[in-house]
């Protein structure tokens, strides 16, 4: 079968999901968008056997925070997308972590095209975007976000498939998917073949100066979602222990405003690294005592921090600040690898962090019961059987609302 998996931000694990479709015979080109501020999987590659990487690039760099430029390049990425589609003519599109307005027309075309689609639900955007809005403009906002949702649920109906996350967007879902039996849960994972462990000593740490100092590390988007000002107050909070590094991986607003931060107060134990390939990541973990995730409140019913997936692959202790309700906490805590509090407990979280720190046979109980969720729970292979019958189950039934009612 000819199949596209589409996924927005170029993450590591929709990547090795296409590698592995490809090793079972199908034909997959794999996409992503080059122009979007994100951390990556290994690209090199751009042919494998029966696998090709298209990236797409747009005319900008992706602005995710002006609500106009946004929508206009959601659309540019949009007919990219159809293009691709109307060049390679798959039998399945697979597309996720997608924007809306991006969505929208590569389903217009896969319905002209007689193209069965799954939609990956990674995030419920159409909840971030109202949160966002509301914030930014009140009562317009919470307005103009209620449009956004019943956006994303028009789309998720008109869908031949819906794979969702995590059982807390299944509620999401329109009335029509549940009916048609038409939506189903899949956790998203870490590939991890491609993070074998490493000593806490290794190239990367020693290049950075971190191979003896006691680590913090963030790597990851620090954007609407995030609250770097707890980042900030763990580096404070440390500043007078010679041996211990906060270290932020990450580009972007947040990152920017932890600069601003450390340039104020001279915060030499705040380190602020751009992102990394994603094939020395194993190492970049491998250098932290603890591994650090964040997410908003208001952000925990549409939104899965991925990192923490592969955080667990590194054997080492997480610490969390992250909404209890939130999937990644519920892991964290039934795995045991870590420790997670509210987004809103600063102290809370300074306070967990010293504690961790401080508490090495803890950390290695919590690293050791963190990699063996993840050798247990990352099987791409069982995890590639069901995407595998999800996709026949999409082909060839294109036929989900009709042609005309995928605007333009």
């Amino acid at each position: 079968m000819r199949i596209l998996v589409n996924d927005y931000a170029g993450h590591p694990f929709p990547l090795q999901l296409s590698r592995e479709l490809g090793a079972r015979g199908h034909s997959v080109l794999h996409t992503y968008c080059e122009s979007v501020q994100a951390p990556r999987g290994s690209f090199e590659k751009k042919s494998e056997g029966t696998i090709e990487v298209s990236p797409i690039r747009l005319l900008k760099d992706f602005d995710k925070y002006s609500t106009v430029t946004r929508w206009l390049q959601e659309r540019e990425l949009g007919k990219k997308l159809a293009e691709r589609v109307i060049r390679y003519a798959p039998d399945v599109v697979v597309s996720g972590n997608t924007p809306l307005g991006a969505q929208s027309l590569l389903l217009r075309e896969c319905r002209q095209q007689g193209i069965g689609f799954v939609f990956w639900l990674q995030d419920v955007l159409g909840v971030g975007y109202r949160k966002a809005l509301r914030k930014k403009i009140p009562v317009l906002g919470d307005f103009v976000g209620q449009a956004f949702e019943r956006y994303e649920q028009w789309l998720l109906a008109r869908s031949d498939r819906v794979v969702a996350i995590t059982d807390d967007f299944i509620s999401y879902m329109p009335e029509v998917v549940r009916q048609r039996d038409a939506a189903c849960v899949i956790e998203n994972w870490a590939p991890l073949d491609e993070l074998p462990l490493e000593p806490k000593r290794n190239d990367w740490s020693m290049a950075q100066g971190l191979a003896s100092t006691r680590n913090f590390i963030y790597s990851g988007t620090l954007g609407l979602k995030h609250n770097p000002s707890l980042l900030y107050a763990l580096a404070k909070a440390t500043a007078t222990q010679k041996d211990v590094r906060v270290v932020v991986i990450s580009e972007g607003i947040g990152a920017d405003w932890l600069a601003e931060r450390k340039r104020e107060e001279g915060l030499s134990n705040l380190i602020l690294l751009p992102f990394q390939p994603f094939s020395v990541m194993h190492k970049v973990l491998a250098a932290g005592e603890v591994l650090v995730a964040l997410l908003e409140k208001d952000a925990g019913a549409f939104a899965v921090p991925s990192k923490v997936l592969t955080y667990l692959c590194a054997k080492r202790s997480l610490l969390l600040a992250v909404p209890a309700e939130n999937l990644a906490a519920r892991i964290v805590q039934m795995s045991g690898a870590g420790w997670a509090v509210e987004p809103n407990d600063r102290e809370g979280f300074v306070t967990a962090g010293l504690k961790l720190l401080d508490d090495a046979r803890g950390r290695e109980r919590m690293a050791a019961k963190g990699r063996a969720y993840a050798e247990h729970t990352f099987d791409i292979h069982r995890i590639t059987d069901r995407f595998e019958a999800i996709i026949d189950m999409s082909y060839p039934s294109a036929s989900v609302g009709g042609l005309s009612e995928i605007s333009s």
